[in-house]
């Protein structure tokens, strides 16, 4: 009795150079964007270690609230700046993606529909036209057959 052969696969697809290159470009994106929020993150860190230390020091009630609102501020301008830069970023990728991806696809498609127009166009003129022409002839000689009492089916 004979065993079963395992079904053999076909080898995966090699990436070309390009893919290989744009796989690396994401990688390096990747590592610069975590390297971005780390060092936020450690920036965040030291101001609101050090904001804690002045706060401690012994100063009027009204000094450390104005403090903390200044604190504050900064934080939230840090936040909408790094916002900011992030919806950039997204943007130039999204520009990027039209015109690489989307416009090609838009040029193809309409090549498509301007080759599927001359088609009909040809179609129209030199098989449906004659055809038409041909019914209008046969069916008036069917009609004058039928004056003439020949018995058409």
């Amino acid at each position: 009795m004979a065993l079963p052969q395992p079904e053999q696969q076909p080898p995966a697809p090699q990436p070309t150079p390009e893919q290989i290159a744009e796989l690396r470009e994401q990688e390096r994106r990747q590592k610069t964007l975590i390297a971005s929020i780390i060092a936020g993150a450690v920036l965040i860190l030291v101001l609101l270690g050090t904001a804690i230390y002045f706060l401690m020091q012994p100063t009027a009630p009204t000094d450390r609230i104005r403090d903390i609102f200044i604190i504050v501020v900064a934080l939230e301008s840090l936040v909408i700046g790094v916002a900011l830069i992030v919806l950039i970023v997204q943007l130039a990728s999204l520009i990027n993606l039209l015109q690489n991806e989307v416009r090609p696809i838009l040029n193809a498609t309409s090549e498509t529909v301007n080759t599927l127009r001359g088609t009909a166009e040809f179609l129209g003129e030199n098989v449906v036209e004659p055809v038409i022409k041909l019914n209008g002839y046969l069916a008036g000689l069917k009609r004058m057959l039928e004056l003439l009492g020949v018995k058409t089916k």
